[in-house]
């Protein structure tokens, strides 16, 4: 596993939270997609090679295909799917239980955070996260939830952050 000081994590909005919902052709995903795709590029310029994410619907999808595109370029990138427990995509859409599958194949490392579901398991996985990064990539809105937790979380470890905000409307 890749020492903290060179591995990068990320945590988004889920799809209900997103003004786009789940099409992701909305040019404001798009614009969203593009900025994670700079950051991940940006994070890898400053050295960081390994990369969490937490696999949830919504941006940390966009993330985690962002990173296994830049390790396309960047053969020295890792990416390690973060579940916070087996039963994490059951619930899902089936075509986004597909792309779940296929990017958690996709990736370098899997770690369960926790071996059944928990009330806590998802606040677990955004631990494990941080506590495991020295940069934070968040595509936050303000409002209360997993991503705020997270930030938050981050701030008080005195984990870097960059912050995407979620785009509201194009310029």
């Amino acid at each position: 596993m890749r020492a903290r000081q060179s591995a990068c994590c990320f945590t988004g909005h889920r799809p209900n939270k997103l003004p786009w919902g789940y099409d992701e052709t909305d040019p404001r995903c798009l614009e969203l997609k593009r900025r994670i795709t700079d950051a991940a590029e940006a994070a890898y310029d400053q050295g960081f090679r390994h990369f969490l994410c937490g696999m949830a619907q919504g941006c940390d999808l966009y993330f985690c295909e962002c990173v296994l595109a830049l390790r396309e370029k960047h053969p020295d990138v890792t990416v390690e799917a973060a579940i916070p427990c087996p039963t994490q995509a059951d619930a899902w859409p089936a075509s986004q239980r597909e792309r779940y599958r296929r990017l958690v194949a996709a990736c370098d490392f899997e770690t369960l955070v926790s071996a059944q579901y928990t009330p806590f398991c998802m606040q677990r996985r955004d631990r494990y996260m941080v506590d495991h990064a020295s940069l934070l990539i968040a595509a936050f809105d303000g409002s209360a939830g997993g991503t705020r937790y997270t930030v938050e979380y981050a701030m008080r470890r005195g984990v870097s952050m960059v912050d995407l905000a979620i785009p509201a409307d194009l310029p």
